[in-house]
C-alpha cells in the first residue's frame, strides 16, 4: 500500500517582521527628530542626539538654543510616544490573548473611564498641572480593582466573560461620574476634553521618568507569559489539563497590561484605536502565537504612535492636532475593514 504524504505548511512568516517593525521605528524616529515648527538643521539634530550617546563625541554644529530643541523637547516627545505606542500596543494583545476576544483593549475594564474621572476631578478642582496624571493613574487602577471585586460579588467564579461585563459596568458608572462633574463645571469642559483626545506634549523628560518603570514592568511580565498565553488559547479547560494555572496567569496578565495601560494613559491622556489596530496588523503578518506576536506588536505600537504624533505635529502648518483623532482617523476605517472582510469578529 503507497503512503501519499502531504508536506505541512510552516507557520512561520517569509520575512523577519521583527527587524521590519524596527527598522520602521528607526525611520519614524528620525523623523519625529528632524521635522518640527522650529528651524533646527536636520543633519545637526541628528548628530546632536548620536552625541548624547555613551562613549560617542560628535560636533553637531548646532547652537546651545537649537540643541536644547532637539534634546529637551524633541528627544523626549520621541521617547514619550514610543512607551506609550508600545504599552498600550502590547497591552491590547495581552487583553486579547487572556480574555481570547480579538475586539478587547487596554480599556476593556474600565481603564479609561477611571482615568477619564481621575483627570477630570483634578481639572475641576483647579489643582495644578501635575495632580491630572497621579489621579488619572489612580482612577484607572481603582477601576479595575472595582471592576475584579464586582466579577466576585456572590461567590462568583471569576471568568473571563464575568470580567468583561463587570468592567462594562464599571466603566458606565465611572463615565456617569464623569459626565455630571463636568455638566456642574462647564467651564473646565474643554480642558477635559483637550485631556481625553491625548497629547503628547512634554516638558523636559519628566513624563519619562515617570512612566518608564511601570512600561518596563508591564513588559517583562507579559513577555513573560507569552507562551502561557498560547496554551490558553485553545481554552481555559484544556490548559489546566496541561498544568497552566489559568485564574493564577489571567490576575497576572491582566495586572501586568492594566498596570503599563493606566500609567501610559495617565501621561499621555485617552488615545484611541493602538491597542486594537497594532495587535491586528502584527496577528495578520506574524499569526497568532504570542511568543513571536508580543513582541512584534510592542514595536509596533511604538512606530505606529510615533508616526501618527509626526503627523499630528506636522500636518498643520500652524497648530498640532490632538493625537488621539490621528489615531481615530486611521485606527476608525482600519477596525471596519476588519470588520468587514473577518466574519469571525462579528460572530
Amino acid at each position: 500500500m503507497s503512503v501519499i504524504t502531504v508536506p505541512l505548511r510552516s507557520n512561520r512568516p517569509r520575512v523577519r517582521p521583527l527587524p521590519i517593525a524596527v527598522l520602521v521605528l528607526a525611520a519614524a524616529a528620525v523623523g519625529s527628530l528632524v521635522l518640527g515648527p522650529a528651524g533646527v538643521d536636520p543633519w545637526g539634530a541628528i548628530l546632536e542626539a548620536v552625541d548624547r550617546l555613551p562613549f560617542v563625541a560628535v560636533d553637531s554644529g548646532l547652537s546651545s538654543r537649537e540643541a536644547a530643541i532637539v534634546w529637551q523637547i524633541r528627544m523626549p516627545r520621541l521617547v514619550l510616544a514610543a512607551l506609550v505606542g508600545a504599552t498600550l500596543a502590547g497591552s491590547g494583545a495581552a487583553y486579547q490573548g487572556v480574555f481570547r476576544n480579538p475586539l478587547a483593549d487596554p480599556y476593556l475594564l474600565g481603564v479609561a473611564a477611571g482615568a477619564g474621572l481621575g483627570a477630570t476631578i483634578a481639572i475641576v478642582s483647579d489643582l495644578p498641572t501635575s495632580a491630572v496624571a497621579p489621579l488619572a493613574f489612580g482612577g484607572a487602577v481603582t477601576a479595575v480593582m472595582a471592576a475584579y471585586s464586582l466579577a466576585r460579588l456572590g461567590g462568583a467564579r471569576r471568568t473571563g466573560a464575568t470580567l468583561i461585563l463587570s468592567g462594562v459596568a464599571v466603566a458606565a458608572f465611572f463615565t456617569a461620574l464623569q459626565t455630571y462633574l463636568q455638566q456642574q463645571h462647564a467651564d473646565t469642559i474643554r480642558q477635559v476634553f483637550a485631556w481625553i483626545l491625548g497629547s503628547l506634549a512634554t516638558t523636559g523628560w519628566n513624563e519619562v521618568r515617570v512612566l518608564l518603570p511601570y512600561a518596563a514592568l508591564s513588559w517583562v511580565i507579559m513577555l513573560a507569559h507569552r507562551r502561557h498565553l498560547d496554551v490558553m488559547a485553545v481554552g481555559e479547560e484544556e490548559a489546566a489539563t496541561l498544568g497552566i494555572e489559568t485564574g493564577r496567569v489571567r490576575v497576572v496578565v491582566v495586572a501586568a497590561a492594566t498596570l503599563g495601560a493606566a500609567a501610559a494613559v495617565a501621561v499621555s491622556g485617552l488615545i484611541a484605536f493602538v491597542g486594537i489596530i497594532v495587535p491586528h496588523i502584527a496577528r495578520l503578518i506574524v499569526g497568532s502565537s504570542h511568543r513571536v506576536l508580543l513582541p512584534v506588536t510592542l514595536v509596533g505600537g511604538a512606530a505606529f504612535l510615533t508616526l501618527a504624533d509626526l503627523v499630528a505635529r506636522t500636518v498643520q502648518g500652524g497648530g498640532e492636532l490632538p493625537i488621539g483623532v490621528v489615531t481615530a482617523f486611521v485606527g476608525a476605517p482600519f477596525f471596519a475593514f476588519i470588520l468587514g472582510t473577518r466574519r469571525e469578529l462579528a460572530s
